[in-house]
């Protein structure tokens, strides 16, 4: 039986990392960006719907700037909605959502692609910016995707069976086995200290996912780029501290929490795989120096220990 888990696992982990591998670089959601300005804030979303996240993108814009459909559809809302003008567009299966903005639009109308919809209004961004949302249903989606990002090699596949059929070999003993050896780089080159999963959270004393994997390393640490990529945001909370999310080919993200000061690169910025991006530190919602790694496949969590 254990085994069998461990063959299972193994296969969903190729399945995954096929789909990252074949998925085609530069992905983005419709032709058009609503507005041009760079991202000041990515997309984060939370572990749970009912939890504080960050369920689209800020794209930088000046009060008073057009914000245009990102794609065609029918406007399906067309308000102000606690306080803030909101626009949604719907495309077939998906809707996109634009605040804060004074319409120009009205419920009913078909847009093109390109069409302007409003302007952008104050009170999301102190120097003015566009909150730009995708889902599907009640899904989350990240409205940029992997955009303008190269990350895996062609042998990304064969390393991907290689590991596959490694971990197919393991003692289902439930043993976390040394990092490096995968299709990313380790951050830290440390242990698994806490794995991917539900646990009882040091802080909170009660049951939580823990949706990543503790890396154990001395704070000072070098923190490296997991793999070759593009700055998605650098920013702060109480929660992660100073995280780094870094975006790669087929949507896959990874997230980097608790370092000791902010990262030593910006939002927009290429990065290798293997470059010094930050140090380890303890910053937010930690009891001790380490890593927090988070990774993500289109939004949806994908358990680290998979992909190292």
């Amino acid at each position: 039986m254990g085994r069998a888990v461990v063959r299972l696992g193994s296969v969903l982990m190729l399945s995954w990392l096929l789909l990252v591998a074949a998925a085609p670089a530069g992905w983005a959601f419709g032709s058009v960006r609503p507005v041009p300005g760079p991202v000041l804030r990515g997309y984060d979303p939370p572990d749970q719907n009912w939890l504080a996240g960050h369920r689209g993108v800020d794209l930088a814009a000046p009060v008073g700037s057009p914000v245009r459909a990102a794609a065609a559809g029918r406007v399906s809302v067309a308000q102000v909605i606690a306080g803030r003008g909101v626009v949604t567009l719907v495309h077939g299966e998906l809707r996109t959502t634009y605040e804060p903005v004074k319409a120009v639009v009205r419920v009913g109308d078909q847009v093109a692609a390109g069409d302007v919809i409003g302007t952008v209004e104050a009170g999301h961004c102190p120097s003015g910016c566009l909150h730009f949302g995708l889902k599907r249903g009640d899904q989350y989606l990240d409205p940029l995707g992997g955009s303008e990002v190269r990350l895996l090699p062609e042998s990304a596949v064969a390393a991907a069976r290689e590991l596959a059929a490694a971990r197919a070999a393991a003692p289902p003993a439930g043993l976390i086995e040394p990092t490096g050896s995968g299709v990313l780089l380790n951050p830290v080159g440390g242990p698994i200290s806490s794995p991917f999963g539900r646990r009882f959270h040091p802080i909170f004393h009660e049951w939580r996912l823990h949706a990543g994997v503790d890396l154990r390393a001395t704070c000072g640490t070098p923190i490296r780029a997991a793999a070759d990529g593009v700055v998605r945001s650098v920013s702060y909370d109480s929660s992660g501290g100073h995280r780094l999310v870094i975006a790669h080919a087929g949507g896959l993200t990874t997230h980097y929490l608790h370092a000791l000061k902010r990262y030593q690169v910006r939002a927009g910025q290429k990065v290798k795989s293997g470059q010094v991006v930050g140090l380890v530190g303890s910053t937010g919602w930690s009891t001790a120096c380490h890593l927090h790694l988070t990774t993500k496949i289109n939004g949806r969590l994908v358990d680290p220990a998979r992909l190292l």
